[in-house]
């Protein structure tokens, strides 16, 4: 079974959830992991592209946005229609859950203090939850 975290942050809005997706990136890149980003549209997917090279002063994350040809990068961002390989780590920046993210070892699940934010995220917490998959909750 996947191993499904979900991040509580205490920011609200979609760009503090754009900025931690590319902190746990950077993490787990330098971890020697591979990530793959789901975003919730190609329009966002192009945001995180910008963000991932200026989101702190010295960041280095090797990504690309996935297109026609095979990722090489150890990050990729895909968005619904445009999914990744199944890589170490998924971060889904989507209102659903992206149907390849029971492929995964582990999944990230983030989470703004806003109530829509919120409102999604308990209905993925019990799909997920529902299918068996070990879940745990992290309050920042």
């Amino acid at each position: 079974m996947t191993q499904v975290d979900f991040y509580v942050l205490r920011q609200a809005g979609e760009q503090a959830r754009r900025v931690f997706a590319c902190k746990l990136a950077e993490k787990a890149y330098r971890l020697e992991n591979t990530v793959h980003i789901e975003a919730a549209s190609e329009a966002e997917a192009a945001e995180l592209d910008t963000l991932l090279w200026t989101f702190r002063d010295g960041s280095f994350v090797p990504h690309e946005v996935l297109g026609a040809k095979d990722p090489e990068s150890p990050v990729t961002i895909g968005y619904p229609g445009a999914s990744g390989p199944v890589r170490d780590l998924l971060i889904n920046l989507g209102s659903d859950i992206p149907a390849s993210a029971v492929s995964f070892p582990r999944v990230a699940e983030l989470v703004s203090s806003d109530d829509d934010s919120k409102q999604q995220s308990r209905a993925r917490f019990a799909n997920y939850r529902d299918q068996g998959h070990e879940i745990k909750t992290h309050k920042l």
